[in-house]
């Protein structure tokens, strides 16, 4: 399926919606006629084992590691939203990371983008790394960084976009072709968890693969752990597959009819990060006790028309920097009354965290720095509470931090 470039002018110059996201986010995967019940909502099912008619004879499903009814109607939904033929759900967005890093070998290489979620950034370097992998992490914000890191030894290319804490946006495009032009062997695997696949399409983009961590935006509601890798390629579904089963990073049948749940308002949720998110980026620019806005939905933002040609919109991600010190931060967050102080992000709730101490406190000092990780910088996640209580809670928090500035 090829990425809709058509520009939408009441979508603020973004690329217009996908087609018939919200019919697929309800019904792919959900046709009553799979249960002889016809129940229209699918079903959970909880055995881990499956009676068959004779050895080695049975129905489609065997084990529930290997393969699960509940499962494979997040599955199905979550392909179509990806604009995939396939997708694989994982226990956690560690898990797919893991996963799809299994079907390397010792002494292959892997190129990750330098500013990632903590976690990624951790086992790429700290448990990767020790297993023989050749790990390099370059700013792929510039094309030609990732040309100059791209070698023979080279098998996957990691992107996050836009990154986390300090929302970088990557040309995913431009990124794929030029890794493919190199090696089309070559792996390209795009962490589109800050975006859902509401907003962006990376396999639409060239990307090989897209991962989640699904426990955010498309789950939605904080109550799941989850990932979820999704590919149009046959030969990297059956070597997933495997891992999916071999590796045993599989959800519970439960967590899948949640984010299978979740999904149905999936369109809707977006809309209203994005618009709440719009409106707090644009509350915070303005105010004088704050140093910098990063927000790709804003024009401000150094990547903005990027963002505009690559996606549908923005979630409601966003960071900034606090005038003051350390403690200034400190004392905003802690004022805090609608925002939760909590990591994780993408729920329905706002909740606000301080990166460098706790999201990306595994980056040694100097990684941070370089990065723009300092002591100044907050990320929000911006929820779907009414916008006037989530900037009347900003407002106060800064009146607590900076009361004289």
């Amino acid at each position: 399926m090829e990425q809709n470039h058509i520009l939408d002018e009441q979508n603020g110059g973004f690329i217009a919606p996908y087609k018939s996201f919200a019919s697929d986010a309800i019904h792919v995967g959900q046709e009553p006629e799979q249960w002889t019940s016809m129940a229209v909502v699918p079903l959970i099912s909880l055995s881990t084992t499956f009676k068959q008619t004779a050895p080695g004879k049975h129905a489609g499903f065997e084990y529930s590691r290997s393969g699960n009814p509940t499962r494979n109607c997040l599955e199905k939904a979550v392909a179509a939203l990806d604009g995939a033929k396939y997708c694989l759900a994982l226990a956690s967005g560690l898990a797919a990371t893991v996963t799809i890093t299994h079907m390397l070998k010792a002494g292959d290489g892997i190129i990750c983008m330098d500013d990632v979620y903590g976690g990624t950034n951790r086992y790429f370097q700290r448990v990767a790394s020790e297993l023989g992998l050749d790990v390099t992490l370059a700013d792929m914000t510039n094309p030609d960084n990732l040309k100059v890191a791209l070698k023979t030894n080279t098998k996957l290319v990691w992107l996050e976009t836009p990154t986390n804490p300090t929302m970088k946006v990557v040309d995913i495009k431009t990124c794929s072709d030029l890794v493919h032009d190199y090696n089309r062997d070559i792996i390209v695997v795009v962490d589109n968890t800050f975006m859902s696949a509401y907003f962006q399409r990376p396999l639409c983009l060239g990307a090989d693969i897209c991962m989640y961590s699904a426990t955010k935006y498309m789950n939605g509601h904080s109550d799941v752990v989850m990932g979820l890798v999704s590919t149009n390629r046959d030969d990297l579904h059956k070597k997933l597959k495997f891992l999916q089963n071999a590796l045993g990073c599989v959800p519970s049948p439960f967590d899948c009819y949640l984010c299978n749940r979740g999904l149905k308002t999936l369109h809707l949720r977006m809309e209203r990060h994005f618009k709440n998110a719009t409106a707090v980026a644009k509350f915070l620019e303005a105010d004088p006790r704050v140093e910098r806005v990063i927000f790709p939905g804003l024009p401000s933002h150094s990547q903005h028309e990027l963002m505009k040609r690559q996606c549908t919109g923005c979630s409601g991600m966003l960071s900034f920097y606090i005038k003051g010190q350390l403690e200034h931060a400190k004392t905003f967050l802690s004022s805090l009354k609608v925002f939760a102080l909590a990591e994780s992000l993408g729920g329905y709730e706002s909740l606000a965290e301080h990166p460098a101490i706790m999201t990306h406190a595994s980056l040694p000092e100097k990684e941070r720095c370089v990065l723009g990780i300092s002591d100044t910088l907050i990320r929000l996640s911006v929820g779907l509470e009414d916008v006037a209580d989530i900037i009347d809670d900003l407002k106060q928090a800064l009146n607590a931090a900076c009361p004289k500035m």
